[in-house]
């Protein structure tokens, strides 16, 4: 009965002889009668589309490099100088502010008046050296025989920076345009008012210039000159009114 049923197990297993001359496949499904289905089909492998990359990863082409921009050109002409400092954007000490405040007077004048830049003041009322600071120097002029009608008045920017003062980039740009206008402008004489326009066409700090008749090189030509401090800054500090009287009565040598 042992014998028998090993028999049987093996006939439904399929095996129907020890060995046999082909090897059989036990195991192998046999194929469909559908010769369509019996035919293998071809599996093609579709990668997923990847969503794109953001913009600040993606890969950028090399910007063309920017040709470097030379320096201002400031115009010669006395009446096209004056109208580029009141309209042109290439101005120096034009970008701090939308209000500026243009020079006063003609070319040739016998003193100048020259500033570094507006005044909160000024730049509200449209005019350098307004206000209580105004008729301070009004003033001075006066103690020296002169008034404001016989001067050519102007800041060196037409604009005032925030807080007052100027970076080093900005400085580069005024210190152009400060010898620029001086040769157009041709005073017989220089005031210079401020302790930054006393730094920019003097080299020296307002107090080592007291009292003392600076030779300022123009084109070769020799530019009396003297120092004081803004009139704002000698109403908050009347003692400083000495050091600036000590140097306008400079102009009064030779008269």
């Amino acid at each position: 009965m042992l014998a028998e049923s090993y028999s049987d197990w093996w006939s439904l297993a399929g095996v129907d002889a020890l060995v046999g001359e082909e090897p059989a496949g036990w195991l192998v499904v046999p194929p469909a009668n559908d010769a369509a289905a019996a035919k293998p089909k071809r599996v093609i492998d579709i990668e997923p589309e990847l969503p794109p990359l953001p913009a600040a990863l993606q890969r950028q082409e090399a910007p063309e490099a920017a040709e470097p921009e030379g320096p201002v050109v400031f115009p010669d002409d006395w009446s096209e100088f004056q109208g580029w400092l009141a309209t042109s954007d290439d101005v120096p000490g034009s970008q701090w502010d939308a209000r500026r405040v243009l020079p006063v007077g003609q070319a040739g004048a016998p003193l100048m008046l020259l500033t570094a830049w507006p005044e909160l003041d000024d730049q509200r009322d449209g005019t350098l050296f307004s206000g209580a600071a105004g008729r301070l120097l009004d003033a001075m002029l006066g103690a020296i025989g002169m008034t404001r009608g016989d001067c050519y008045v102007a800041s060196l920017a037409v604009t005032r920076p925030a807080g007052g003062r100027c970076d080093g980039t900005g400085a580069a740009g005024l210190d152009r345009l400060l010898w620029h206008h001086l040769r157009l402008a041709r005073p017989g004489r220089l005031l210079l008012i401020g302790s930054d326009i006393v730094r920019m066409a003097a080299g020296a700090a307002l107090p080592d210039v007291r009292g003392k008749l600076l030779d300022i090189n123009q084109d070769g030509a020799r530019l009396d000159a003297v120092a004081v401090a803004h009139p704002a800054m000698l109403l908050a500090r009347p003692a400083q009114k000495a050091a600036a009287w000590d140097s306008l009565k400079l102009f009064n040598r030779g008269r």
